[in-house]
């Protein structure tokens, strides 16, 4: 088993920034691949960014520009830093690790944009 725990959630204005990280412990394999997901009220998860074991990263588009991922292989942690934040980047984040087809999840941090 993997268990993930997140940090970094919490509330910010428009414009503002914020840092989440997942920390990964467990039963970890290589590759181990990373990202982090969204999920605002009635609306379905969805991807936010990823970065696979070598570092090769993917975005939303409606990420793009703002947000950055990151990750410290040897702390098996991921960041993700979000700047330039909307109220519509509301939702609790949560992260997601990948070990061949074995997924996991951590339990979620929130994330509020609002003035």
């Amino acid at each position: 088993q993997v268990q993930l725990v997140e940090s970094g959630g919490g509330l910010v204005q428009p414009g503002g920034s914020l840092r989440l990280s997942c920390a990964a412990s467990g039963n970890i394999f290589r590759p181990l691949s990373m990202g982090w997901y969204r999920q605002a009220p009635g609306k379905q998860r969805e991807s936010v960014a990823q970065i696979t074991s070598r570092g090769s990263t993917d975005y939303d588009d409606s990420v793009k520009g703002r947000f950055m991922i990151s990750r410290d292989n040897a702390k098996d942690t991921v960041y993700l830093q979000m700047n330039s934040l909307k109220p519509e980047d509301t939702a609790v984040y949560y992260c997601k690790a990948q070990i061949a087809f074995n997924i996991y999840w951590g339990q979620g941090t929130q994330v509020t944009v609002s003035s």
